[in-house]
């Protein structure tokens, strides 16, 4: 990813602004300007504090493809970030500090499967539906107001096929079917016991 600067500039969608001050620059731009500076020498390692805080939607997916390519051309990055879908999306192995100790360390997965709370969302057309479906299903979680079921499931096709064959069976209809499995923010809150204090290094 080295490069002579003009090659670097034009990489980083940055050839329009050269001959602009970088106090014009807007915060995506000062970050790309960042991470390009880092590039003149051959870097095989680098360090990434927060690189999105602060940036809109569409400069924070630049930097993120960004990332992207630098890892894919064999560069390794560390990358502290608050950002959990940041942290999702980027990472191949996770550490969790805490209070400044390190709590949890793996991938994404294998980090999600440590928690408990996946389930499968079902709604019903009326009461007698949610019923006869609660009656079919056995202990759920139900909510009569929402008309739905709350299914505990490992996240997988053939658990979520093993409920609906089950009402199929019974010949009940579903209005709609959810599933969700633990993200990061469920990780974040069952292995923290400071939020405020708590980071992300990704890598």
């Amino acid at each position: 990813m080295a490069g002579s600067a003009a090659e670097l500039l034009d990489r980083f969608d940055l050839a329009d602004a050269a001959k602009k001050t970088p106090a014009t620059y807007s915060g995506g731009m000062r970050r790309r300007l960042d991470l390009a500076m880092t590039l003149v020498g051959d870097l095989r390692v680098i360090f990434l504090d927060e690189p999105t805080t602060g940036l809109d939607p569409r400069s924070r997916h630049t930097m993120w493809q960004i990332i992207r390519d630098l890892v894919a051309s064999g560069v390794t990055i560390l990358l502290t970030t608050q950002y959990l879908d940041e942290a999702d999306q980027l990472a191949d192995r996770i550490a969790v500090l805490d209070q400044g100790k390190l709590v949890a360390q793996g991938t994404p997965d294998e980090l999600k499967r440590r928690v408990p709370g996946g389930h499968i969302r079902l709604q019903f057309a009326d009461a007698s539906e949610l019923e006869a479906a609660a009656r079919t299903l056995g202990e759920v979680a139900r909510d009569d107001n929402e008309l739905t079921l709350q299914i505990p499931t490992d996240g997988s096709v053939r658990s979520l096929r093993a409920v609906l064959d089950r009402l199929d069976h019974e010949a009940l209809a579903v209005n709609g079917v959810s599933v969700h499995t633990p993200d990061l923010d469920d990780v974040f809150f069952a292995i923290t016991s400071h939020p405020d204090t708590q980071k992300w290094n990704v890598r």
